[in-house]
């Protein structure tokens, strides 16, 4: 507060307070005023409202243009979305054919395994079968040959060969029939 009291009392001293202008002071800087602020209408305001008024538009054109980009963004997104699940959704349906033709595949090589044993199975009794027979008709030969030679010392004479074949044959069949 000092301060302001030294303030007024050396403007007291030098020739009275002068808070107030004088009125032509007043009246030229209206006027001064007045001439400015229409040059600043006339020529500043105009160009300043204009640079205004771009800039607006070219913010407002960048945020239009960034809602855009994200719109697009947010529809890429749905997009990639939407083709992920269609490709877990393959995936999984790709999974589940494989693991099919998997049983498919074991399935038929089991039951080609098993008719491939019967067929095994089938030859072995055929094979089995036949070397039966064969030894069956060795035997009739043997006992056919031993019967007719036995004959032929029995009686001491010789039969026609024919004749004791046929003799066996019977023998043999009636044998296979006690069977």
């Amino acid at each position: 507060m000092d301060r302001i009291g030294a303030i007024v009392v050396l403007a007291q001293e030098e020739g009275g307070l002068q808070l107030l202008p004088e009125t032509p002071e007043l009246i030229w800087g209206a006027v001064a005023f007045t001439v400015l602020m229409a040059l600043l209408g006339y020529a500043v305001f105009p160009r300043l409202n204009q640079a205004l008024d771009e800039r607006t538009a070219r913010v407002q054109g960048q945020i239009e243009d960034a809602e855009a980009v994200r719109g697009e963004a947010e529809q890429l997104r749905r997009q990639y979305e939407e083709q992920l699940s269609g490709a877990k959704d393959e995936a999984q349906r790709i999974i589940e054919q494989a693991r099919e033709q998997a049983e498919r595949i074991r399935s038929d090589a089991h039951s080609e395994a098993e008719r491939e044993a019967q067929q095994i199975r089938a030859r072995a009794r055929e094979d089995a079968e036949a070397e039966r027979n064969r030894v069956v008709q060795d035997l009739r030969n043997q006992v056919a040959a031993l019967s007719v030679d036995l004959a032929g010392r029995i009686v001491e004479r010789e039969l026609d060969e024919e004749r004791h074949r046929d003799l066996v044959d019977s023998y043999i069949d009636n044998l296979s029939s006690v069977r």
